[in-house]
C-alpha cells in the first residue's frame, strides 16, 4: 500500500500532492464544525474553505517547496534553517492572509479585509508556535515529492484552528484551547447566538439607494 502510494506520487506529483493538501485542509473545517456540535453542518463554509485550499494553498505550497529546494538544496542544518526562515517570513503570512480574505470574498462580505485586520497578527504569532517545528521536520527528513502532502497533514490541524479563529476566535491559541475544553453545549449555544446577532446586524442596516 505504501509503495503503491509512493509510486503514484512520483508519477503524478502535482495532482496527488495538491489533491491531498486541499482535501486535508477542507477536512479541518469539517472537524471544527463537528467539535462545535452544531445542529446542521455549514457545507457552504466547507466549500469555500475547499475552494481556497485547492485553488491557492495546495498549488502555492507545491511550487513553493520546489523553489526552496532549488534555492537552498540539500537537508544540511544550514540549508534547512534558510528554508525555514524564508518560509516563515514569506509564505506563512501570505497563506494566512489569503485564507482570511479568500473565504470572506467567497462569502460575499463587503469588507473582505475585516477578519484579516482583526485576527491576522494573532494568527501569525500562533503559527510561529506550530509551523517552524513542522516545517523543520519537513525540510530535514521528508523527500521533496511528498513535502506538500506532509504539509497538508499539518494543515489539517492548522485549518481546524483557522476556521475556529475566523468564525468565533481571535487568532490566539488561548481562545482555541478554551473552546476545545469548554462544554460543547455552551459553545453551540454561543455559536447560535453569534449567528443570530449577525443576522440581526444585517437586517438592521439601512438600505442604500
Amino acid at each position: 500500500m505504501r509503495q503503491a502510494f509512493l509510486r503514484h506520487v512520483r508519477r503524478f506529483p502535482w495532482a496527488t500532492n495538491v489533491t491531498l493538501y486541499g482535501g486535508l485542509f477542507a477536512g479541518g473545517d469539517f472537524v471544527h464544525q463537528w467539535f462545535s456540535r452544531r445542529e446542521e453542518m455549514d457545507w457552504r463554509h466547507t466549500r469555500n474553505v475547499a475552494v481556497v485550499a485547492f485553488s491557492f494553498h495546495g498549488n502555492f505550497n507545491f511550487f513553493w517547496m520546489r523553489f526552496l529546494e532549488r534555492r537552498f538544496p540539500g537537508n544540511s542544518l544550514r540549508m534547512v534553517l534558510r528554508k525555514l526562515l524564508l518560509d516563515q517570513t514569506t509564505a506563512a503570512p501570505l497563506a494566512t492572509s489569503v485564507f482570511y480574505t479568500g473565504v470572506s470574498f467567497l462569502e460575499g462580505k463587503e469588507d473582505i479585509f475585516e477578519d484579516w485586520r482583526e485576527k491576522f497578527l494573532n494568527t501569525y504569532k500562533t503559527g510561529l508556535m506550530f509551523w517552524p517545528f513542522m516545517q523543520f521536520v519537513n525540510f530535514a527528513l521528508v523527500p521533496l515529492y511528498v513535502r506538500t502532502t506532509f504539509t497538508g497533514c499539518c494543515a489539517f490541524v492548522w485549518a481546524t484552528f483557522l476556521c475556529f479563529s475566523r468564525q468565533s476566535g481571535d487568532g490566539t491559541a488561548e481562545a482555541a484551547l478554551a473552546w476545545m475544553f469548554s462544554p460543547k453545549e455552551d459553545d453551540a449555544e454561543a455559536n447560535d447566538k453569534m449567528d443570530a446577532s449577525k443576522e440581526g446586524t444585517v437586517a438592521s442596516k439601512p438600505t442604500q439607494n
